[in-house]
């Protein structure tokens, strides 16, 4: 009962916030988006030149520091790592690659859907093709391998990363890129952006709130516990944006979206398929990066990447569709992760006999 509580109120608080964040400055339809914001992050840092979406968002420094936080306290913090790191960082990227296809990843999907954009209605079942996908590798054997405990030292990497982060953005050096216009501009203050992501940090790290982790429980257990936060996160969400007038039914005119539907779909079904295998969306990698876990941290550094080259090679998707190029990246990385989990599972298959025959053979 205790989980089911936690659960729900982490669905509450996410879409409470979501609305507030709109309300106070942030993009519409865009009070979450991980993927978002790390790539306005991968700008604000020079990493990108798309002027556009270039700032340090506060939420992720919050979403980190507030699960380091409960972690630490609640002695759940724990260094660990060595799990295929260079794996996790190309899935990083293509979960990134996906989400810019799409343009949200999965929270904000839910987010467009509780503001009236069906185009994310046409996401959703992507997310859920993709996850399915995903499900079927770990039937067949997927496995990134056992985690390993570190030097304590090295779980406090991402915490001291943001804490560096949010130094930047108070200070903003001439280094550090602040966009004039577009979705960059537009930011809720930043001290109740941090303090909102520091108690979704905090609460989903009690809760184990993850999109990609509500679906797949639901195809491979029938389990709906997950799920019930997801329901949380769109209804409250929902009722927030009927409440304040933001609420905008329809595919066309939507914020930060385009109607490209077979993209929007394709683009999803990668990022819940790269989720699968990487073991959490976007928002779950955050959460288990701040409670020390250094394979998680490879795939944020992943996404930033992501979000880097889709923006410098011009692959990420705009309002008015989908280049031909990112279309490419879009097959392209189906084909590249079922090479990854295909491969995977064979090398697997392999360690299994390889162990199997060793335990016949005489010892001395």
């Amino acid at each position: 009962m205790r989980e089911k509580i936690w659960i729900i109120t982490a669905g509450i608080l996410v879409g409470v916030f979501a609305v507030i964040l709109v309300i106070l400055g942030n993009p519409a339809n865009m009070g979450f988006c991980i993927a978002c914001f790390l790539r306005d992050l991968a700008g604000g840092l020079g990493l990108h030149r798309a002027g556009a979406v270039q700032y340090l968002r506060p939420e992720i420094i919050g979403l980190v520091l507030g699960a380091f936080m409960v972690a630490f306290f609640s002695r759940e913090f724990k260094a660990t790592g060595g799990s295929s790191p260079v794996l996790r960082f190309v899935l990083g990227m293509l979960m990134m690659a996906g989400a810019l296809i799409f343009l949200g990843c999965p929270l904000r999907m839910i987010l467009r859907l509780a503001g009236g954009d069906w185009n994310a209605l046409v996401a959703l079942p992507g997310y859920i093709a993709g996850i399915w996908a995903g499900t079927v590798f770990l039937k067949k054997g997927y496995s990134l391998g056992r985690v390993q405990d570190q030097p304590a030292v090295n779980g406090y990497a991402a915490p001291v990363l943001a804490l560096s982060l949010l130094i930047l953005v108070i200070a903003a050096p001439a280094f550090i890129f602040f966009s004039a216009e577009g979705p960059g501009s537009l930011r809720a203050p930043l001290g109740f952006a941090l303090g909102a992501g520091l108690l979704v940090g905090a609460l989903a790290q009690r809760s184990r709130l993850c999109t990609m982790g509500a679906f797949r429980d639901l195809l491979l257990f029938k389990d709906y516990h997950l799920i019930t936060g997801i329901a949380a996160i769109l209804l409250v969400a929902l009722a927030g944006n009927l409440l304040t007038g933001k609420f905008m039914p329809g595919f066309t005119g939507q914020p930060v979206a385009h109607t490209d539907g077979l993209w929007n779909f394709l683009g999803m079904a990668v990022l819940g398929f790269a989720a699968v295998l990487a073991g959490g969306c976007p928002l779950r990698q955050l959460i288990l990066s701040g409670e020390g876990q250094g394979d998680a941290l490879i795939t944020v550094f992943g996404l930033i990447a992501g979000a880097a080259l889709m923006h410098n090679f011009g692959l990420a998707a705009g309002p008015a569709g989908v280049s031909l190029a990112g279309r490419w990246t879009v097959v392209l990385a189906l084909i590249l992760l079922v090479v990854i989990g295909g491969a995977n599972i064979a090398v697997q298959a392999g360690n299994r006999r390889k162990q199997a025959k060793e335990s016949f053979l005489p010892t001395e």
